[in-house]
């Protein structure tokens, strides 16, 4: 669980970092390419738009049934967002994220936000 931590805490100061640099506002697209950067630069395995299929009752009706923004050292999931505001689906999204992934946490980073730390939410599997 600490390994956990230490990632989420790399992850979380990578996100302030581009937010204070950059402020809210852009698309998320912006916000991947600088978090993929920040990430790498602090030496962590970085996958970004990540494929995962989805099975339904034992058969797979779809390779990629949706993406994960990032997936930071093949552990935690990170969902961006810039939007005015976090909604209950955006939460729950992620937890079917990573239910069908197999990954243990979350983070999902809404960089729409005044003080970025207002928009970040963990979520555990």
């Amino acid at each position: 669980m600490s390994d956990l931590n230490s990632i989420s805490s790399q992850i979380i100061n990578a996100a302030i970092t581009i937010h204070k640099e950059l402020g809210p506002g852009l698309l998320e697209s912006v916000y991947l390419r600088c978090m993929l950067l920040e990430l790498e630069n602090a030496g962590l395995k970085v996958l970004a738009e990540v494929p995962i299929p989805v099975f339904y009752k034992g058969t797979k009706v779809s390779d990629d049934g949706f993406r994960l923004d990032i997936l930071v050292e093949n552990l935690v999931v990170v969902e961006l967002k810039s939007v005015e505001k976090i909604q209950p689906v955006h939460k729950k999204q992620l937890l079917t994220y990573l239910r069908l992934a197999g990954k243990p946490l979350g983070l999902l980073i809404n960089f729409n936000e005044v003080k970025l730390i207002d928009g970040i939410t963990r979520i555990a599997n």
